[in-house]
C-alpha cells in the first residue's frame, strides 16, 4: 500500500513537471545552446560555459541546477559542434541530461546568417528513496524510478547577426514517461517549444552605452504560456546591468562584468510575484563564460547572446 508521503511526492513532481518541465534560466541569452542546438559555434570561438542556479532558497526540495557546455565552430567550415551537461535536482529526484549538438550555417545577407541545428540527448533520472522513508522499503513503485535512462532528439533554427537574433527550437521531440501506474503516466516530460529574439542598440554616438531588449517565449502542453522579457544595458563594453520579468511568475535583476577579452561573469537574482514568494527568499544564478581563439574581425559589437 502506498504511503501518504509517496502520494505527496507524486503530486509534487507532477506539479513541477507541468509547471516548469525543462530547467529554466534567468540569463538564458548566455546559455542558448541548452535550448537551441543551432547556436553551436555561432560566436565564432571555442566557448566554455558554466552556470549554477539555486531556486526558491529556503524551500525544502526546491530546484537546484548546474549547467556546463562547450561549443565551437569547426575550423573555417559552416559546421558548429557542442556538448552540454545539465544536472537538475528537485526534492528526492536527480536528473542528468547529456547533449551533443551539431549546427550548419549559411550566409543569408551581408550581416545575417541562418543556422540549423540538431540535438541528441541522453537523460538519466534517479529517485533517492532514502529521502522518502517509505513504510515498505521494497515497494516496487519506488524501484521503478531508479536509474531510468531515456534518449531524445531535438532541433532548432537560429537567424543572427552581431546585433540581433531570433530562434525557434524544440529541444526534445519525444515525450518520456518517468512513471506509469496502470499504463497512466503520472510524471511525464512533455514537448517544450521555444521562440526567442533580441536586438542591440547603440544609445550614444561612441557605442559606449548599448541597450538590448530580449524575449523568450515558451509553450508546453498542460502549462500556462510563459514569456521572459528582459532589458540589459552595457557600459564601455565592460559592465552589464539589467532586469527581467517572467510572465505571472517573477521579477529579476541581472549584472555582468567582462573581466578580460576571454572571460565574462554574470549574476542574476529572481523574486517570485506569486504566493510562493511567502515561502522562500528568492533565487540566485551565477555563471562564467571563457572563450578561446576568438575571431575579433567578425565581432562588430560586443555580444549579449
Amino acid at each position: 500500500m502506498r504511503t501518504k508521503l509517496f502520494s505527496f511526492v507524486l503530486i509534487f513532481t507532477a506539479i513541477v513537471s507541468h509547471a516548469q518541465q525543462d530547467a529554466q534560466f534567468t540569463q538564458y541569452m548566455y546559455n542558448t545552446i541548452n535550448i537551441n542546438p543551432a547556436y553551436a559555434g555561432s560566436r565564432g570561438a571555442l566557448s566554455i560555459f558554466g552556470l549554477y542556479c539555486t531556486q526558491w532558497v529556503g524551500l525544502d526540495g526546491a530546484p537546484e541546477t548546474t549547467s556546463f557546455s562547450i561549443n565551437t565552430p569547426i575550423n573555417n567550415s559552416n559546421l558548429g559542434v557542442g556538448i552540454s551537461l545539465v544536472n537538475d535536482k528537485i526534492g528526492p529526484t536527480n536528473e542528468n541530461n547529456f547533449s551533443i549538438d551539431l549546427s550548419y550555417t549559411v550566409q543569408t545577407s551581408a550581416d545575417f546568417k541562418l543556422s540549423f541545428g540538431i540535438k541528441g540527448t541522453g537523460n538519466l533520472f534517479n529517485l533517492d528513496i532514502n529521502k522518502l522513508n517509505p513504510e515498505n522499503q521494497g515497494d516496487i513503485q519506488f524501484q521503478d524510478f531508479d536509474s531510468k535512462f531515456s534518449p531524445n532528439i531535438g532541433a532548432g533554427v537560429y537567424w543572427h547577426s552581431s546585433k540581433a537574433y531570433i530562434g525557434l527550437s524544440v529541444p526534445n521531440f519525444i515525450e518520456t514517461n518517468r512513471y506509469n501506474d496502470n499504463d497512466v503516466a503520472i510524471y511525464r516530460d512533455k514537448i517544450n517549444y521555444y521562440l526567442m529574439g533580441g536586438l542591440v542598440f547603440n544609445l550614444d554616438d561612441y557605442g559606449s552605452i548599448k541597450f538590448k531588449p530580449a524575449v523568450l517565449a515558451k509553450m508546453v502542453e498542460g502549462a500556462p504560456f510563459q514569456a521572459d522579457i528582459s532589458a540589459n544595458f552595457m557600459f564601455m563594453d565592460k559592465f552589464v546591468v539589467g532586469a527581467a520579468y517572467r510572465w505571472n511568475a517573477s521579477l529579476s535583476a541581472m549584472a555582468g562584468f567582462q573581466i578580460n577579452d576571454a572571460m565574462y561573469i554574470g549574476y542574476g537574482y529572481d523574486r517570485e510575484t506569486t504566493q510562493l514568494n511567502n515561502y522562500n527568499s528568492g533565487s540566485h544564478e551565477i555563471f562564467l563564460r571563457y572563450e578561446l581563439f576568438k575571431n575579433n574581425n567578425k565581432m562588430t559589437t560586443p555580444r549579449f547572446f
